[in-house]
């Protein structure tokens, strides 16, 4: 049973068939899905899952505090001590791309957070499909070169060892709730 982290753009809160066939194979597969607690995306997916009664889910949250767990699924807090923001939630983003054996990304063509988390899993070494919005396709990146496949769009470097320095204090990053 292979991890798959499932995140995506929070402007993203519709489902096409596309991303539903695939979320469904990894339901047949039996697949552990790891999911963030945002709205958009993250609670797309978790709706999706919820209707299909899937139990393979663990829903990643900062601090414990949830916004959104549609299931009820277990709970993986992710300690953090900085002030809200975009690092503040790109942590449960990095547990969840460390946990996952391979990503399955839904991109509206924008969203930093989207392709941070395409790098953090390539820089991993994990495989990870991306769905565009735009054009209803999914693109495979493998390696950092196949980033480019994205359309040119910036994609962010992710320091490593500065966020585990500033962003996770004392090196404990992680506990369950």
């Amino acid at each position: 049973m292979s991890t798959v982290f499932v995140g995506g753009s929070r402007r993203l809160s519709r489902l096409n068939d596309i991303i539903r066939g695939r979320l469904g194979n990894r339901i047949a597969r039996g697949h552990a899905v790891l999911v963030g607690d945002a709205k958009g995306s993250d609670r797309a997916v978790q709706a999706y899952f919820a209707e299909r009664n899937d139990p393979n889910v663990t829903v990643y949250c900062t601090n414990g505090e949830c916004r959104n767990n549609v299931g009820g699924w277990p709970v993986r807090a992710i300690r953090a001590t900085r002030e809200r923001g975009f690092d503040f939630y790109a942590l449960k983003d990095s547990a969840m791309a460390a946990d996952a054996e391979c990503g399955f990304m839904l991109w509206d063509g924008q969203s930093r957070g989207t392709l941070a988390n395409v790098r953090r899993l390539v820089d991993l070494g994990k495989p990870v499909d991306v769905s565009l919005a735009s054009s209803r396709t999914c693109l495979k990146i493998r390696t950092p070169s196949d980033l480019a496949s994205l359309g040119g769009a910036p994609v962010p470097p992710v320091p490593r060892q500065r966020a585990q320095r500033t962003l996770f204090p004392g090196g404990a990053h992680s506990g369950r709730s």
